[in-house]
């Protein structure tokens, strides 16, 4: 079905309300007719609850008097009976009898609410009772139904989700208007949505023990009520050092009371915590000799969880996360998976084996198990999982959707592991989330969805929406993310700033989606080309300079709430890229031999300084209410693993002598005056073009203490620079540009020569290419043309394929993504859907062509992630984007955050053309597109986007 819906859906811009990012927004700013008071000056309501109810349902209704008093100062009665003109009745249909009564009336209808998992429905009934004139009656259609009614009336009146686990503050009113008519009917479209406390010391566990004394149930309230709030009920706890049974046997009690379904990690078979067989388990950990105490030890947990709403993970991995010791025994593995089944046939009863939720997580080496066709009962549900780093590794065939058990997906905020863990801050854009879950929805894996969230904060935003996507995916678009952002922050902090919140929330995690602070070194981002390192350093610091206003203007009460979720993991992303680029700038002064060597070195210490600071003030916060959650060291990896503490990279220190030295030194090479004349590799600026980069620059440098006066000049009237004379102390940088007017048509070239201290001076070639061009497009200038995915147009959209533009989404302003229905293949590649970038060429020729993917994997059997090149009208070649499937290839990619696939582009002529990139494989994102003509450089993020000249026009943008 969801396949025959693909072309409806998709097309749907999708909007959430600011107040509570609902569907339906029911709660009114003012009084209406017929509207229902339930705090007023008036007048309130009285709660109205079967105190036979679930426990849960009890709890959470108190939960829910305490946030009415928090925004309208008034605590509302509770009473089993309703005696006041207004009441807000609460209940489950399989508890409530005054639900039942008022069905029986004829005052409502549950006849759609009725069976569906999870379901709640919020109506607005007139006299529904003897003596009521109006009642809300809040319904679930079991246990976590009306716990999520409550909740979603809590989100409406404007209390976050979030106003325990990240200090939001409530909005106070006065009065408190349900509107008329309300009627909401609702239930989740994936059966489990939660996350996996994971990795989780030295920060939570730090905190937690601080805190509560430990992972116990006054600990996993908040963590329940969280998920609550958020309609999720699925947790796997925290295990690193813990057992979640074993450590306070409350623990699971509590999580059954809550409704939140509990199971444990991937590893962590039976309802059996790791650490308990550290503590409780007799001899090896290996199933091959040690089957009866293994046995037995599963046995305990079946039997602790049969009267609790669980899901039994099935199979066996190592200890420690890690392969079995026995290597891909599959006929051990199935022999396991049976005994298991047995042991759950033993508690349960045969005849209920197959309604006990069962899951297999293919992670890791387990899915080579399952694709060497190891197989598990049909009733079981398939866990796939991503690559750790965020990329689905594998998706349901047809076949394998048809399955009673279904599948879910195991997806990464938080790892450990190669290439380079990552377990600080948030990292994860929610673009990228989007793309690869609704690729999980689309592909029939709906049965469960949790991620890892690490220590659970700083991962408040991504954790936010993955669940709030679990809860209907069909909401979500790629055309409504920014939106989703934006509502978002005005959640937590209002409307009046919500747009330029959601731009810093947007901002950091671009960043940090295009390389992992933990991945950052101080070669990643270039110094000699493009201005990369400086660019990014301006972007970073333009987002700290918006948010420090943005604090500046939110009131005291939001301060604390600002600094968790948006100004501290934004100023501790820029601490460290400043620290890495100060690095490498110290490193390439002090090769030079500057006099500014030290002066970087000291940049990189203050920065080091910065993020220790950053970290004690994210602890201060409250006297000390989140101590520790920001001690996760993140400086100073040299292999996968973490070091023990933050660590500055080595540092060069210089003597400097103390007359003046001159150096000069061009921009694109690292070597320098007088240097260059031992070498013999003479000073050159790259070739200007007209409508290429305006201005390069010259860098004139002290190696000495003492102050030397230069003076620039350039052999021809068409070169002009800023500085033709000046004092050195440390650096003067000179800007060069063309006066194209006084150039002559065709190649230029002159000089700059530069005199100061030293014999004869410097001399830096200058060349300018005044060629003639017409036409238009994205302009061959610099020696490339250079595209952001977005930069193309998407032509031929079909109703089952399309590319969509993902914005915000990688290295770019924006990437297109092949979407399809499931199982799509294309009846011709000529026909088929594709992207047109015009572009114009200077010269006829072959050239390489670098298409910037997102590391995206083939999810479906088979696929190697093809899409077809064009040029014009020429017939489409084939390309597979996935051919090196080397575990270095795939390290490289997840650490650049791209695939880099090379082509070859045969250009028949100069002038203008189209270049089309045809969708062929679904899950192909295109982030860059580059094309080198003769003098494309190493950078990290590619050259700035090319000139582009409309048709028929002598303008161009940038």
């Amino acid at each position: 079905m969801k396949a025959l819906m693909f072309g409806f859906y998709l097309l749907l811009a999708g909007s959430f309300s600011t107040k509570a990012l609902a569907a339906t927004s029911y709660i009114g700013d003012g009084q209406g007719p017929g509207d229902f008071a339930l705090v007023s000056p008036a007048q309130q309501a009285q709660i109205v609850i079967d105190t036979q109810d679930h426990p849960g349902l009890l709890r959470a209704v108190q939960s829910l008097q305490q946030d009415i008093e928090k925004v309208s100062g008034v605590r509302l009665v509770q009473s089993a009976k309703p005696d006041q003109p207004l009441a807000l009745i609460i209940g489950s249909l399989d508890k409530s009898r005054l639900l039942t009564t008022l069905e029986q009336r004829g005052k409502l209808d549950f006849s759609q609410l009725r069976g569906r998992w999870d379901g709640y429905q919020i109506e607005l009934v007139q006299q529904p009772l003897p003596g009521v004139e109006q009642a809300l009656v809040l319904a679930g259609n079991d246990k976590r139904g009306a716990i999520y009614a409550v909740y979603d009336l809590a989100e409406q009146i404007g209390v976050s989700p979030w106003v325990w686990w990240a200090d939001v503050p409530v909005t106070k009113k006065s009065a408190l208007w349900v509107k008329a008519g309300t009627r909401v009917l609702d239930a989740p479209k994936v059966k489990y949505r939660g996350i996996f406390l994971n990795d989780e010391a030295p920060a939570l566990s730090s905190w937690v023990q601080e805190k509560f004394g430990g992972y116990n149930h006054k600990f996993y309230l908040h963590v329940f009520e969280l998920l609550q709030r958020l309609k999720a009920n699925f947790l796997w706890p925290a295990m690193w050092n813990n057992a979640f049974a074993d450590d306070d046997p409350q623990n699971p009690l509590l999580a059954d009371e809550m409704g939140i379904v509990m199971s444990n990690s991937h590893h962590e078979p039976m309802l059996r915590a790791d650490k308990e067989w550290n503590r409780y388990g007799k001899g090896p950990w290996e199933y091959s000799s040690n089957k009866a105490e293994l046995y037995k030890f599963w046995q305990q947990g079946a039997q602790r969880h049969k009267n609790l709403e669980s899901i039994f993970t099935l199979g066996m991995r190592g200890q420690q996360d890690e392969p079995m010791k026995e290597g891909e025994n599959i006929a051990l593995l199935e022999q396991i998976v049976a005994d298991q089944r047995q042991i759950l046939s033993d508690t349960f009863g045969a005849a209920k084996l197959t309604q006990v939720p069962q899951v297999w997580a293919l992670y890791k080496e387990v899915q080579g198990f399952y694709e060497r066709g190891m197989r598990v009962p049909d009733d079981v549900t398939l866990l796939w999982a991503d690559d750790n780093f965020g990329n689905i590794r594998r998706l349901p065939t047809a076949a394998e959707r048809n399955r009673a058990g279904g599948a879910g997906v195991y997806y990464h905020f938080d790892y450990v592991g190669e290439p380079r863990s990552y377990r600080w801050i948030n990292t994860v854009p929610l673009s990228k989330i989007w793309q690869q879950m609704e690729l999980a929805w689309r592909y029939g894996a709906d049965r469960i969805w949790i991620v890892n969230v690490g220590d659970l904060k700083p991962m408040e935003l991504p954790t936010d929406f993955f669940l709030r996507m679990a809860w209907d995916p069909e909401r979500f678009s790629a055309d409504n993310l920014q939106q989703w952002t934006t509502d978002w922050a005005a959640q937590q902090f209002g409307p009046a700033h919500a747009s330029t919140i959601a731009a810093l929330l947007q901002g950091y995690t671009k960043h940090n989606g295009r390389r992992k602070p933990e991945a950052i070194e101080p070669g990643t981002y270039s110094l000699l080309h493009y201005n990369e390192a400086e660019r990014v350093s301006r972007e970073l610091a333009d987002l700290v300079q918006r948010s420090d206003k943005v604090q500046q203007q939110l009131g005291s009460a939001y301060q604390d709430a600002f600094v968790q979720l948006v100004a501290h993991p934004l100023k501790a992303s820029q601490a460290v890229f400043e620290i890495n680029r100060a690095v490498a700038m110290n490193q390439l002064h002090g090769q030079q031999g500057r006099a500014s060597t030290n002066d970087w070195a000291a940049q990189a210490q203050f920065w080091f300084a910065r993020d220790a600071e950053l970290t004690a003030a994210y602890h201060a916060l409250g006297n000390g209410r989140w101590n520790h959650l920001m001690s996760q060291p993140h400086l100073g990896y040299n292999y996968w693993n973490d070091p023990a503490q933050n660590q500055l990279p080595a540092l060069l220190q210089r003597t400097t002598p103390p007359g003046a030295d001159m150096g000069v030194m061009a921009e694109g090479a690292a070597f320098y005056w007088p240097e260059s004349e031992y070498r013999q590799q003479p000073l050159a600026l790259d070739t200007f073009y007209p409508d290429g980069q305006a201005e390069r620059r010259i860098e004139v440098f002290n190696r000495g203490q003492t102050p030397f006066d230069f003076s620039a000049n350039a052999s021809a009237d068409w070169i002009e620079l800023s500085h033709s004379a000046g004092t050195v102390k440390q650096q003067q940088v000179i800007q060069v540009r063309v006066n194209w007017a006084k150039a002559a048509d065709g190649l230029n070239q002159g000089e700059v020569q530069i005199k100061g201290i030293g014999w004869g001076g410097a001399r830096v070639t200058v060349l300018a290419n005044k060629a003639a061009s017409g036409g238009s497009g994205y302009l061959d200038t610099d020696g490339y043309i250079a595209l952001d995915g977005s930069s193309g147009s998407a032509e031929r959209p079909q109703a089952d394929a399309r590319w969509q533009l993902l914005p915000g989404h990688g290295r770019g302003g924006g990437a297109m993504v092949a979407t399809t229905k499931a199982d799509y293949q294309p009846q011709s590649v000529s026909q088929a859907p594709y992207l047109q970038y015009p572009v114009y060429f200077q010269r006829a020729g072959e050239f390489e062509l670098q298409l910037m993917l997102a590391p995206s994997l083939d999810f479906v059997p088979g696929s190697t992630l093809r899409l077809a090149l064009a040029l014009d009208d020429q017939e489409p070649v084939l390309l597979s984007t996935l051919t090196d499937r080397s575990n270095a290839a795939w390290q490289q990619g997840v650490l650049d955050g791209i695939r880099l696939v090379k082509s070859r582009l045969k250009v028949p002529s100069a002038g203008s053309h189209q270049l089309k990139i045809y969708l062929v494989d679904p899950g192909v994102v295109i982030e860059r597109i580059l094309i080198n003509t003769g003098a494309l450089k190493p950078s990290y993020l590619g050259p700035p986007v090319s000139p582009y000249r409309a048709q028929s026009s002598t303008t161009t943008k940038n």
